[in-house]
């Protein structure tokens, strides 16, 4: 038995302190210092082995070989395209998102749908509750094998007898190890099983699927090390009240973290959201004022998002500013601009801005449909549910260019609008295109071609 000493961690950065003080010296935060008492020992890994691992020694750039990576597919086209084509084996994925978003349903999906042996552990559920989600998704695999235990040495003995080709955790934070003698979910815990599970997907060359809990600030719980050690980070995102959920990387060290997939969760389970306009424009019979089409990218994939104004006389006498999903500081801006360069008096009127579908978008390419949103509303004309926008607004009131326009324009093509508005700055490629294309250079040509 080797000796047990106490250490001192940080819940919220997860450094180590020899004595208790009331400030993190790392993070600066109050009062998340505590003790937890460790036990080490000789061997921590996830399988005693006896035979010895042949020294590594380092090589010239040139004599390196590069093996190509072999990928797990997953059967879940959104999860695909944000991992950059499939689980590489020997990967440590971790996903993260607010409780009760579909972090658990989601995983299970997979685990259901992969043609593949999969272990699914879980920490959280037992066997039948996992059962009776199962049923409630309407997916059934025979290869899916379903396991609740939270010791992390019980759980490689059944991965020696299973040997699975995929293994998901449920959750990071249920695990314990026999390693040291802190409570679940501590750092020291949190650190040390990540670390034995790391180490069995190297070895074994098996994909790890693990779900983290976060903390109130958003971020994932525990050590800050822990997403510097898996391979990648995924953010599970989405509003409760809505039925939408999205799927970024955050780190991804096989792919490119600039890709979204999104799903839409249902009674029986998560659906995934092909075209990604069908749930972020709403359907309505009838034009109305006050709203505008923007043209927005997520990562490469473009999405056609509902902008929505009111602008109305300020009752209170005090005007107010009120924005969903938009950056309230540049709905000043805008304001500004529209007041200061083009001359309309919205200083004394209230003005409310949503965007539909509850996402946040921080592309200044809406700005141009932003402006026509408040313009429709405060005139009371409403604009073409075919016209579609993508320029930036300065601060001198030009329409500034924007990236990737031509993808933009071939978007709204699929998506069947009949006119686009851009910045007349923009470097449209030469290829003809069967949209009709307004190009502007100042706030003024934009109004005037809208409300002619």
């Amino acid at each position: 038995m080797a000796k047990i000493k106490t250490s001192f961690f940080c819940q919220n950065c997860g450094a180590q302190h020899a004595k208790w003080m009331g400030q993190c010296t790392t993070c600066n935060e109050w009062n998340t210092i505590v003790e937890e008492v460790i036990q080490k020992e000789e061997k921590r890994t996830w399988k005693q082995s006896t035979t010895a691992k042949p020294v590594s020694r380092p090589l010239k750039i040139d004599e390196i070989q590069l093996n190509p990576e072999e990928r797990i597919a997953t059967k879940n086209t959104e999860l695909d395209t944000v991992l950059g084509g499939g689980l590489v084996k020997g990967s440590v994925t971790l996903l993260g998102g607010e409780p009760g978003i579909g972090k658990s349903t989601l995983l299970l999906q997979i685990a259901l749908n992969i043609p593949h042996k999969v272990l699914y552990v879980s920490g959280e559920e037992s066997q039948s509750q996992i059962k009776m989600r199962a049923d409630r998704v309407q997916t059934n695999n025979s290869n899916c094998l379903i396991l609740t235990e939270t010791n992390t040495q019980q759980i490689f003995k059944h991965i020696e007898e299973v040997a699975p080709d995929v293994l998901v955790i449920d959750s990071i934070q249920t695990l314990h190890t026999n390693a040291i003698e802190a409570s679940p979910g501590s750092v020291s815990q949190i650190r040390e099983t990540s670390a034995e599970l790391i180490k069995f997907a190297k070895e074994t060359a098996t994909p790890v699927l693990l779900i983290g809990h976060i903390n109130k600030e958003g971020h994932i719980a525990g050590p800050k090390i822990l997403e510097h050690m898996v391979d990648v980070v995924l953010q599970f995102e989405g509003d409760r009240n809505h039925t939408y959920r999205i799927l970024r990387s955050q780190k991804n060290r096989f792919g490119s973290t600039a890709e979204l997939g999104i799903y839409e969760m249902l009674s029986d389970g998560l659906r995934e959201v092909s075209n990604p306009s069908e749930i972020l424009i709403s359907k309505k019979d009838a034009d109305l004022s006050g709203t505008a089409i923007a043209s927005t990218l997520e990562g490469v994939r473009p999405l056609m998002i509902e902008i929505q104004a009111l602008v109305s006389t300020a009752v209170y006498g005090t005007p107010q500013r009120s924005t969903t999903g938009y950056n309230l500081k540049r709905l000043h801006m805008i304001l500004a601009v529209l007041e200061k360069r083009a001359g309309f008096k919205l200083g004394a009127k209230d003005v409310f801005l949503n965007i539909t579908g509850g996402i946040h978008v921080d592309d200044p390419a809406i700005d141009l449909a932003v402006v026509a949103a408040i313009l429709s509303s405060n005139q009371d004309l409403a604009i073409s549910p075919q016209v579609c926008f993508a320029a930036e607004v300065g601060l001198a009131g030009e329409i500034r260019p924007v990236s990737k326009i031509d993808q933009r324009i071939i978007e709204a093509e699929k998506l069947g609008y009949k006119t686009f508005v851009a910045s007349k700055y923009n470097k449209i490629s030469s290829t003809k295109h069967s949209i009709r294309l307004i190009l502007v250079g100042k706030i003024e040509e934009a109004f005037a071609t809208l409300f002619a």
